[in-house]
């Protein structure tokens, strides 16, 4: 049974509610392996694993707060054209990688261009859609007790 620790083998899908397959891992072919609590899915997505076993095969419905947040206002961002290389030619819906202070790189995406000025979306590209999310458990090893 899957429990914080837990090393699992599975597939996963994630569907908007309109259909549309954001992720799947049929699709690329292969299921993931990943250990319960190590940050490779978010929690409120590993939180509905918890009490499943091999073959066991599950969806449910997210709602925006419970995959991957609200759509914020406050994670937009407004720069000058200038602000860009000058070889760039930027478009509508372009994810780009900003540098932070701390040399990590976040996603944006060019929400829109009105003469010079940029606006740059840093919310996660799903947030404020409902998600369908569905499992299906290949193997699960219990975690290893110290």
């Amino acid at each position: 049974m899957i429990e914080k620790g837990s090393k699992v083998c599975l597939h996963f899908v994630l569907v908007k509610t309109d259909g549309q397959v954001v992720e799947s891992t049929y699709e690329r072919g292969n299921p993931v392996d990943i250990t319960i609590g190590d940050g490779h899915l978010p929690e409120n997505f590993e939180s509905h694993l918890f009490g499943l076993n091999a073959g066991d095969k599950q969806q449910w419905e997210l709602s925006p707060e419970q995959a991957f947040g609200k759509h914020s206002n406050e994670r937009l961002s407004y720069f000058t054209r200038d602000q860009f290389p000058s070889d760039e030619t930027l478009q509508t819906g372009m994810v780009m990688g900003f540098s932070q202070p701390n040399g990590a790189e976040l996603p944006g995406i060019i929400q829109a261009i009105e003469g010079d000025s940029v606006t740059v979306d840093f919310n996660h590209p799903l947030a404020g859609e409902p998600i369908i999310f569905a499992v299906e458990i290949i193997s699960c090893d219990a975690p290893v007790r110290r």
